[in-house]
């Protein structure tokens, strides 16, 4: 199975929507866009928060250290309300 490409619709729906092929197909389709929502969201946040869609850094020590910060960053960002639910961060 190639976890990596999407099917097409007309994939699902030449079977037809209630016969098990089918709905086989969108159980699988739906579990690859569930990993791959989970995967793309910190490069989003990345991208759009943090203002990174076009940098380049010199050397592979600052581009690995610079990576890793906003990684780091990113998911504080991501997990921001749930911290600040429990108490944790103070602003």
């Amino acid at each position: 199975m190639i976890w990596s490409i999407a099917a097409r619709p007309s994939r699902c729906k030449k079977h037809g929507n209630t016969s098990l092929i089918a709905r086989v197909h969108r159980k699988i389709e739906y579990a690859k866009a569930q990993v791959r929502a989970k995967v793309e969201h910190p490069f989003r946040v990345i991208k759009r928060q943090f203002g990174y869609t076009k940098v380049r850094f010199r050397g592979p020590a600052k581009k690995i250290a610079q990576q890793a910060t906003l990684f780091a960053l990113s998911n504080l960002w991501m997990m921001r309300k749930r911290l600040l639910a429990v108490g944790e961060v103070r602003l």
